[in-house]
């Protein structure tokens, strides 16, 4: 036996319940895992609401853990018990102990500790292929991030800079300003204070952005679309306030012959390689003091539901973790 956190009944943070779970021996081609962090994302109240579908009812919540190994099943040659892991999955990491494919691992290097190694998975990757892959950052390049405090943004911010992009990010107040001014941003504007267009408009002289990274959804449609320059690419990678609503095509056409992604990590590191590469990248970037892992809130396993009341009124910054 050991604790997590599951829903029965899809709806709010009360619908998570704190109960003792049964793991069996690791199959084959699985690990076990005993977690020392799990990363707490807005993905996992998407599951929890219902917005997206778990498989099947009761599941457990989390998409991302870092752990040790403690067991390995048959055919598992490259893990063994004592091996320091980290990985992101679709659902079950808020456990205190679990098995999973051991194709979803990574090695967890020594100096990074199993707190940074938990959010960097599913955060750190998803910032890796934005920035990397899906519209590849160089100098000069002007990027605006929202949700520029949250556990994406920061990382975003941070990286952005370093490849040489000139920054514009969006917060809610002024203390999230100053935190994303000190993670990279060159500009950050009050979005409950400052019209964000027209902001971004004032700050790139009219030149308005190569890419916007639109993790928030709904309240930043369609004024995401009129921050970008003619042929410029929004990237609507979350629904932090909920989903985009549905829009004609003819906007992008209307707007500068915008291009437009809905991505998803899966799509980009899907296949064993891609995850090394992503991970590789990502880690050397910490190691190199290039990427800093803000944790700034850490929470009782037990306590699932006021981290998730915290996460969804916008009272975290960077990133959260729960202890098992």
């Amino acid at each position: 036996m050991t604790k997590a956190v599951r829903v029965h009944q899809v709806g709010g943070p009360e619908a998570m319940i704190y109960e003792d779970v049964d793991v069996p021996p690791p199959g084959s081609g699985e690990v076990r895992i005993r977690q020392h962090a799990i990363g707490l994302n807005f993905i996992d109240t998407y599951f929890r609401t219902g917005l997206y579908k778990a498989p099947g009812l009761p599941f457990i919540v989390g998409n991302e853990a870092a752990g040790e190994v403690v067991a390995v099943g048959p055919g598992v040659t490259h893990f063994h018990p004592g091996d320091r892991v980290a990985y992101y999955s679709n659902l079950g990491g808020y456990a205190a102990e679990r098995n999973i494919a051991a194709d979803k691992l990574v090695k967890l290097p020594d100096q990074i500790s199993y707190e940074q190694g938990a959010v960097l998975m599913l955060k750190g990757l998803t910032v890796f292929y934005l920035l990397h892959k899906t519209f590849k950052v160089e100098p000069g390049h002007r990027v605006l991030i929202h949700a520029a405090a949250g556990g994406i943004g920061l990382l975003a911010c941070q990286w952005a800079k370093a490849m040489g992009a000139h920054v514009i990010g969006t917060v809610g107040t002024e203390d999230k300003a100053k935190l994303a001014l000190a993670n990279g941003c060159d500009h950050v504007i009050l979005y409950k204070q400052e019209n964000f267009v027209e902001r971004v408009k004032q700050i790139s002289r009219g030149e308005l952005c190569d890419v916007v990274y639109d993790g928030v959804g709904k309240d930043t449609y369609p004024g995401s679309l009129s921050c970008l320059r003619p042929r410029g690419l929004w990237v609507s990678f979350g629904n932090a306030s909920g989903p985009v609503p549905p829009f004609s095509i003819a906007e992008l056409n209307n707007h500068g012959s915008l291009f437009a992604t809905r991505p998803k990590l899966n799509d980009y590191v899907g296949t064993r390689p891609e995850l090394v590469e992503g991970a590789d990248t990502l880690f050397a970037a910490v190691l190199s003091g290039t990427l800093h892992v803000p944790i700034n809130h850490a929470y009782a396993l037990k306590d699932a539901q006021k981290a998730h009341r915290d996460l969804e009124s916008r009272a975290t910054t960077g990133s959260s973790i729960l202890k098992p």
